[in-house]
């Protein structure tokens, strides 16, 4: 087993299962992890999906070196195209996806994290699209992702010196939303979580699309998306019971519907 994929209480969480390997990518889990986010994305269950590596210290280091020592040229592009689809496959998921960098993330590591909607960072932690140090350029969208969340300056001034940069680095760049001390790190991961859990599935859904979608238009073509995503909230039950709750003094209880 190369990846672990449960669902607990509508959290969906996908976790690399290759610490002697410090998690990183073989083919085999690259086709594991493609089956699941595929699979998953369809589930109605799942209010949001999370993805980190087994053990304390490694995320994932990226490709699996030893592995791509033996594979032909035309493996190398089945592979990388496989790993295209699969971020495309995890960016367009259709409820909030968190990356819990638990440890280090470097190459095609971070390009996964980079495809989430949140990045979360463990302290000790380190990142950095390393590529460029192996004679090769970031392939599964690390130019594309980082440059624009970032920033062409500062993504190119990463990647041109295959930079691992520290959590308050990673910060203060944009690159995670939050880090979180060594003790205490799942306890701080979980309540953070449980804010996302807490939202109406169906708002977050929407929330997710409105604004994915509205940066690709005019801020007046997004205004009118937002609007028309807004709208489709107004009759659902949810809201109806966020109103309740609020007049009983009470949590909502959202059921997605």
């Amino acid at each position: 087993m190369n990846l672990k994929f449960q669902i607990t209480n509508s959290l969906a969480s996908i976790q690399f299962m290759r610490k002697e390997k410090a998690n990183s990518l073989s083919r085999a889990l690259m086709n594991e992890f493609h089956d699941i986010v595929l699979k998953a994305k369809d589930n109605q269950e799942i209010r949001c999906l999370t993805i980190s590596g087994e053990g304390e210290k490694v995320f994932s280091a990226g490709a699996d070196l030893e592995e791509r020592k033996g594979m032909s040229f035309e493996e190398v592009l089945q592979f990388l195209d496989q790993f295209r689809e699969t971020l495309k496959l995890l960016e367009d998921f259709p409820v909030p996806t968190v990356a819990i960098l638990n440890g280090s993330a470097f190459g095609g590591g971070l390009e996964i994290a980079l495809a989430c909607d949140i990045r979360l960072m463990k302290e000790s932690a380190l990142i950095g699209l390393t590529e460029t140090k192996l004679g090769i350029i970031p392939g599964a969208g690390g130019t594309q992702r980082l440059s624009r969340l970032v920033g062409p300056s500062r993504a190119k001034d990463l990647i041109f010196r295959a930079a691992k940069i520290k959590s308050s680095q990673a910060k203060e760049y944009g690159i995670v939303t939050h880090v979180f001390g060594e003790e205490g790190f799942s306890g701080q991961v979980d309540a953070y979580l449980g804010e996302i859990l807490s939202s109406a599935p169906i708002a977050l859904r929407l929330a997710k699309r409105a604004i994915k979608e509205g940066l690709e238009l005019s801020l007046e073509e997004g205004l009118d998306k937002e609007r028309s995503f807004y709208l489709q909230t107004l009759n659902t039950k949810d809201r109806l019971e966020a109103l309740q709750a609020f007049q009983e003094k009470r949590p909502p209880v959202f059921r997605g519907e």
